[in-house]
Parts: C-alpha cells; structure tokens; sequence
C-alpha cells in the first residue's frame, strides 16, 4: 500500500479540499497522513496558499524543501495544488521542474486520473477528517464577488459559487453519523451565500436549517462581509440555541478615507451602527474581526481613527496585519506602497497592544461565569476546551486541570471560569 503524505497550508478553505482528495486517496486503497512531522510516504501533495506574500514564501519553502527531500531518494514524486499553483503555474512550472505535476484551487481531483487511479463508487461525503472527531470545517462557497482593492483570492478563485443546501445539508448529516458535533461554516463571503443559485441571500435559512439536524451542537460562523449584511441570519442566531454567539466578520479599517480607497463600499459610521445592531439583537455576541494598517495613503489621521475605533468597538476577537501589495490588485495597479515598512510594523504593533489589553479586560470579566466547553484535547496538566465564543485554532481556549478528574475529549461540560491569562482562561468542572 502506498503512502501519501499531505502538506496542508493557508487557510481552513484549503483544509477542506485537502481532506477531500485525502479520502479520494484513500478510497483508492491508499494510505494517507497529514502535516507529518517524519512525512514517509512515496507520494507528497503541497496544498499551496498564494494570498499574500509571507504565505507565497512559506509555500514555496515548504515546495523547495521537498524537492530536496526527492533528490535524496526520500520521496518518489512530488505534486502541487492549490491558490499559489492556481496563479502562478507557468512561472512555478518553469522554475521548480521537479514537481511531478501541478493543480491548481479546482483541478486537483484530476490528480487521481494522472495516477491511473480511480476511487470506490458510491464515496458519499469521503472526507478523511485532520481536524478531532468532534468539529470540523463546512465549506459553503467559492470565489468572492466583492473588488475590494487589497484582495487578490477574486483573481485565484474567481466569481461566488455557491453549493446547493441540499448537498451542504447531506454533508453536514452525513458527518454527524460519524461523531461530528461542531461545524465551523466558511467562505470567502457567507453572507453572499445563495444569491447566485437562488437570487436572494439565503445564509439564514441554510444555518436554520442546519441546526433542525438531530446531532448537531453547535454552528459557528466566518468571514461576513458588512455591506449588505442579511438581518434575518441574526434572528436565527438569537433563536437557536445551537448557532454560536459568534460571528466573524472583516472590517480592515474604520477611517472613510480608508474605506474608500479600500473599495469596501460603507462608512464608519454606517459600520458602527451594524455593530450596535448585531449587539443589540443577538446580546451576548462575539464578535471577531480582522484590520489592516498600512494600506497606501494611510495618514496619522486615518490611523488614529483606527484605534479610536477599536477603542469603541471592543472587539472580543481580533487580528490584524500589515498591508502587503499584491500584483493585479487594484491597489497595486493605482496606488503607490507609501507607507514605509518600518511604520506598518509599529502601527501593526500598537494596534495588537490595544486589543491585548482588551482582550484581557474580556477575560477578566469572564471569571465567576458557568460556560459550556467542548474537551479538545488533553496537554500536560490541563484538558484544553473551548466556549462557544472560541473558534478552533485561533481563538482563547479553557484550561481546566487534570486533577478535576477524567474528561472525555469532544463532550461538552458546564465549567466554572476561576481564573484568566491575556487570552485564555481556567476552569473547574460543575459535576
């Protein structure tokens, strides 16, 4: 039985078509691992990420280094897949030609047919899960409509497609018979989901109808867009007491002049008062965000505003990053990277020591609190779980000791908060 060692970077996207070409492979009487720490399989696959440039760098690294492994006789072929493939192939060819073969961000089950390889009939939902048992990740859509002027996945992936309910509704029945609990919904842009199929956005009703599933305990939302935000997805979220207090949603900046030249089609204000609506109709929310400095023409003004913003807003999640310009973006193509390197970083810097301190005054108000968390693991001394205001990977977890007794990793506990650290919290069990 040959190997197949899967090499997964960039985003929980690019998770998800791995893990389907893993069960393709598997299907096919293969043995597949994912991010091996000793890879020791005749065959590597590379899912890329080309978003922006440390991501580029990290993936072709991580390429160079198994070409090295090839050349020591550790490795028979090599293939490569995904966004960094899908848009640069010519260039990618002609530079590493010991790859075996390139696939870009939809071709990649072609792979099976160039290895005269043909999985079982009847695969249904095959996925070979790398996330615990217990969650993973849905994927709803491709492609982003949207031309924000930074963003260059429009130019990977194209136009928003989107899948039809019904097979995201099989999918998602589908893994719970296999002891799936949790499912992180994600996109591009969710709250666009359905226009194209259905010409009106139809993310409420498919949450809704997701959570009428038997088996499913929690849904959590990612990557919304503001403009045109679907009112309707925040009564579903107030009435079903499986769809996650959480929702995560881009803003990038707060200064119109920003905004403007960002091409993100609203306002600072307008953004406030979508805030102050979500809080409002759906108390208790989480709310995760992502900004960006250092966009070109970013002034002390419109930096300022930032952080007065973040002030304001108090996010409960936040992550932000420096402007990097991406070749055939529109901010690439009319603007000029003015903002120097050395001002990003410490505007990036300031900006994270704000939100640090928030984030640490969210903490301290969680403690006394009983939240239910979901076990992810045991390390150490402490089992790690999560609230439902915590998505996997990125978001403070709960540490409850070992000595509180014996925890089932994926089973949910009513915990009670007693102590917080800047992101993440302790807990004793409530048996």
């Amino acid at each position: 039985m040959k190997t197949v060692d899967f090499i997964s970077l960039g985003c929980s996207k690019n998770l998800v078509d791995s893990e389907m070409l893993m069960g393709m492979f598997e299907a096919a009487g293969y043995s597949v691992t994912h991010d091996s720490d000793a890879p020791q399989g005749d065959i590597v696959v590379i899912n890329t990420c080309g978003f922006i440039a440390d991501a580029k760098e990290e993936s072709i690294n991580t390429i160079l280094e198994q070409v090295e492994r090839k050349h020591r006789g550790e490795v028979e072929r090599l293939y490569v897949m995904g966004c960094l493939s899908e848009r640069y192939l010519a260039d990618l060819e002609q530079e590493i030609p010991e790859v075996d073969g390139w696939y870009g961000k939809f071709n990649y089950k072609q792979l099976l047919d160039d290895l005269k390889t043909h999985p079982l009939e009847g695969l249904g939902w095959a996925r070979h899960l790398t996330t615990p048992s217990h969650y993973t990740y849905i994927k709803i859509s491709e492609g982003c409509d949207r031309t924000c002027a930074y963003c260059a996945i429009p130019l990977i992936t194209g136009r928003h497609r989107s899948r039809t309910m019904e097979d995201i509704l099989d999918e998602v029945k589908a893994l719970v018979k296999r002891g799936v609990k949790e499912f992180n919904v994600i996109a591009q842009e969710l709250t666009y989901y359905g226009v194209d199929l259905y010409g009106e956005q139809k993310i409420a009703e498919l949450v809704e109808r997701m959570a009428d599933i038997e088996g499913v305990r929690w849904i959590r939302l990612h990557y919304a867009y503001p403009t045109h935000f679907p009112w309707d997805l925040l009564r579903v979220m107030r009435e079903k007491d499986n769809v996650c207090k959480y929702l995560d949603i881009a803003l990038q900046h707060a200064s119109d002049n920003m905004l403007s030249r960002m091409r993100r089609n609203i306002t600072d204000q307008e953004t406030r008062t979508m805030i102050e609506r979500i809080r409002k109709e759906v108390p208790g929310i989480t709310l995760r965000t992502t900004l960006m400095v250092g966009f070109p023409g970013e002034t002390d003004e419109d930096y300022q505003q930032l952080l007065d913003f973040t002030r304001w807003a108090r996010f409960e999640r936040m992550g932000a990053f420096a402007y990097s310009e991406e070749e055939g973006t529109y901010a690439a193509e009319h603007y000029e990277d003015n903002v120097p390197e050395e001002m990003k970083q410490q505007r990036l810097d300031r900006l994270m020591r704000l939100q640090q301190r928030i984030a640490t005054e969210v903490a301290e108000s969680r403690v006394g609190q009983t939240m239910t968390v979901v076990v992810d693991r045991l390390e150490g001394d402490y089992y790690i779980g999560r609230t439902e205001y915590s998505s996997p990977e990125v978001d403070p977890e709960v540490l409850i000791p070992v000595s509180e007794g014996h925890l089932n990793i994926g089973e949910f506990y009513d915990v009670t908060i007693y102590d917080y650290e800047a992101f993440d919290l302790f807990g004793k069990i409530n048996f």
